[in-house]
């Protein structure tokens, strides 16, 4: 799952916004977030899975959030240890 996420990789981008957040809430510091995030979507051992409009990658305890249709990474945050079924 996710093959189309992947092979549109050169899509996904973000905005200003989407930068600030993102480096906020995965603690990144002053970096590529979207070279980053990018990174993270073809590594292997990532997760992809879409649900409604967005696409979600689940790696490293983190979760990506990118819009299906403009591949704009929308947020990323790190995942809840709060596994309740």
């Amino acid at each position: 799952m996710g093959q189309k996420l992947i092979d549109n990789i050169d899509r996904v981008h973000t905005t200003e916004m989407g930068v600030c957040r993102i480096r906020r809430n995965l603690g990144l510091g002053d970096i590529d977030v979207v070279a980053w995030c990018k990174e993270k979507i073809l590594d292997p051992k990532s997760r992809i899975e879409r649900q409604g409009k967005n696409w979600y990658v689940h790696m490293d305890g983190c979760v990506i959030t990118v819009n299906a249709s403009s591949y704009t990474i929308i947020t990323g945050y790190m995942q809840s240890m709060n596994l309740e079924a």
